[in-house]
């Protein structure tokens, strides 16, 4: 193997071991901020809660693509979900959270501006909202009850959106 392609191959190996040192780190912040913080919620029907997690998921789906926003928000919310007490949620979770984070990370690996991360922020509260809907229908077998947990749902994917977007040129910059 001559200099050049020994070069390219210790380059690709870095940069394997990057990528899962990245997706361990985030699928770990994510876990750990969706535990520490986070409010319940008493006036939900399921006894909901608002937490930061989200955080972590986006800044992994907008700087590192949707790989490690998939794998950040389903394996780190789940885990969350299995370790916490709520682990009836937890395969839908992996699910429902393990594709917002793909979804922004799909958008924004394509468009690198502010409008895309709005609107890929946008289309994960969607994902949100329907996913978590659907999971408390199957769930509780009412399809009225989960209404209440449209505000929550909202409200936690808006309080991410307004910390991550100004943050994100600055981590994108000093990713460089």
């Amino acid at each position: 193997m001559n200099t050049i392609q020994s070069a390219a191959a210790e380059q690709k190996q870095a940069s394997k071991v990057f990528s899962i040192a990245m997706d361990g780190l985030f699928i770990a912040l994510t876990c750990i901020i969706t535990f520490f913080v986070q409010i319940r919620l008493p006036f939900a029907g399921n006894g909901g809660l608002i937490h930061l997690g989200n955080v972590p998921l986006f800044i992994a789906a907008i700087l590192f693509g949707k790989r490690t926003g998939a794998l950040a928000g389903g394996i780190g919310m789940g885990l969350f979900d299995l370790l916490s007490g709520w682990a009836i949620w937890a395969p839908f979770t992996f699910i429902i959270v393990g594709l917002m984070g793909f979804s922004v990370g799909a958008v924004t690996e394509k468009h690198k501006t502010f409008f895309w991360n709005v609107f890929a922020i946008i289309l994960a509260c969607i994902i949100k909202i329907v996913g978590y809907y659907i999971a408390e229908v199957i769930i509780y077998g009412n399809w009225l009850a989960p209404a209440g947990s449209i505000p929550g749902n909202i409200l936690q994917v808006v309080v991410a959106g307004i910390i991550v977007l100004p943050i994100i040129p600055v981590l994108r910059k000093g990713l460089k």
